[in-house]
């Protein structure tokens, strides 16, 4: 596949990478040079400087015979253009768009991405990408990660052994004999930054990172296998008001009304903007860091604070400031992956990494085949996929243990008819059912083809 990226940002360099590996054909174009030259020096690209709406520049990209443009520059203005020019004189048949200024999102203008207008056929919000994905971990208490499958019947959750984890020290063969009631399967380990595909004699360990799949209806019970009995929080407090902080406060409030929830923005005009759209919130004007407004604020007795300002530093710093005034959990958000490796150490409990979301959001409109969500793990562990089996596929109508899945695959869960099946060695996929399962980087290409239909595109 021909695939034209018009950013070399973080999110560009990251989608730039996944592609390139499955060897794709990948153009990526930026205005600055020595983010094109830093992309070109590491990664099996082509890269090119320039403004990625200007049609010179996409057409010496190659556009005229490109199956997908992905514009994830700065400028959403010129995100859009990309996608027409890529549309008006090139004939793209996909085009995705980054767009950041929620005055683009705003539901009543819905049709402007329409063909006969503006040519996008995927729009994606990081901001709102980010605040859905916090969310659905604060549902959950001791999640660091927490992803929906198959219409939220099953869920891949990332998990820490503590110290008073039951399961550690366990061959994971023995754990359906021993915790008969825990209907997981593990996919996935990371073990001092490393990251393991686990196989059957393998075991967890006391501060392992554990990522598994269950169904829904399960998590709670799992949750206690490993040792976490908490309730969903109550009393919280988000520091930062902008759009994810306010988008995150609004996602509360609807769908969590029971919550008590207190906004801190630093920013006047801002928190008075933030104060509007609240109906129940409680929205202080003062810095993350002082500690007399998060006194006010109640953070001592707070069981959740989410810090999502615009700046790391801060986030990182008031997360542990909350801690030490006795908050029970902090979930700090952090663009810059040179702190990611420090936030266990420092006593953060979860790290969401805004990149890592919108690089998910946008590889599931990539993959071929009957692929119908993708989730990347950490960077460049592998993904997890939801699809869709199909007649000509290898893994239907054989026992999982024939199937040949390829090197670095699992099956984590299967959903027929609305019912799901943790999956076992004599477990035999049907055609249509829902596929959830880990793949490495390396296995994602073979598993593409698993799921392929010939002449069909998604």
């Amino acid at each position: 596949m021909k695939v034209i990226i018009c950013g070399a940002g973080q999110v560009g360099h990251n989608i730039a990478r996944y592609l390139a590996q499955e060897d794709n054909d990948v153009t990526v174009i930026d205005q600055r040079p020595e983010l094109s030259r830093k992309i070109s020096d590491t990664l099996d690209v082509k890269a090119i400087t320039g403004f990625a709406s200007h049609p010179n520049v996409l057409a010496q990209a190659g556009a005229s015979d490109a199956d997908m443009l992905i514009a994830v520059t700065q400028a959403d203005e010129v995100n859009m253009l990309a996608c027409q020019v890529a549309h008006s004189l090139f004939d793209v048949t996909t085009k995705i768009a980054r767009i950041r200024q929620q005055g683009y999102m705003d539901p009543k203008w819905a049709n402007l991405y329409s063909r006969d207008q503006l040519p996008i056929d995927v729009v994606i919000s990081p901001e709102l990408e980010v605040a859905r994905a916090v969310a659905r971990r604060l549902r959950v208490p001791g999640t660091f990660d927490m992803i929906s499958l198959v219409d939220d019947k099953v869920k891949a959750v990332g998990v820490r052994c503590g110290e008073n984890c039951p399961l550690v020290n366990t061959p994971l063969r023995q754990l359906t004999q021993l915790f008969p009631d825990l209907n997981v399967v593990i996919v996935g380990l990371v073990r001092d930054n490393k990251a393991i595909i686990p196989n059957a004699d393998d075991q967890m360990l006391t501060g392992d990172e554990v990522y598994f799949v269950a169904d829904s209806e399960h998590v709670t019970r799992a949750m206690s296998a490993f040792g976490y009995e908490d309730t969903e929080a109550r009393r919280m407090v988000v520091f930062g008001g902008g759009n994810i902080g306010q988008f995150l406060a609004q996602e509360i409030e609807t769908n969590h009304p029971s919550v008590n929830l207190k906004v801190v923005e630093s920013d006047k005009s801002r928190s008075e903007i933030v104060a509007r759209t609240m109906k129940r919130s409680v929205v202080l004007h003062g810095s993350v860091l002082d500690t007399e407004i998060l006194e006010e604020a109640n953070v001592s007795s707070s069981e959740a604070v989410v810090s999502v300002t615009n700046d790391d530093e801060t986030n990182i710093l008031s997360s542990l400031l909350a801690k030490s005034m006795g908050a029970q959990r902090a979930i700090t958000l952090i663009n810059s992956a040179t702190y990611i490796p420090l936030t266990p150490s420092l006593g953060i409990d979860v790290a969401v990494i805004p990149r890592n979301i919108t690089v998910s959001t946008i590889l599931q409109h990539v993959r071929r085949g009957k692929i119908h969500s993708v989730h990347t793990i950490r960077d460049g562990f592998g993904e997890v996929i939801e699809a869709e089996a199909m007649e000509t596929s290898s893994l239907v109508n054989v026992p999982l243990s024939e199937a040949e899945l390829p090197n670095g695959v699992l099956v984590g869960s299967i959903v027929r008819d609305g019912e799901v099946i943790s999956p076992r060695s004599d477990t035999v996929v049907q055609v249509k059912d829902r596929v959830v399962l880990f793949a490495s980087a390396e296995a994602v290409k073979q598993v593409e083809k698993m799921f392929a239909v010939q002449l069909e595109y998604f």
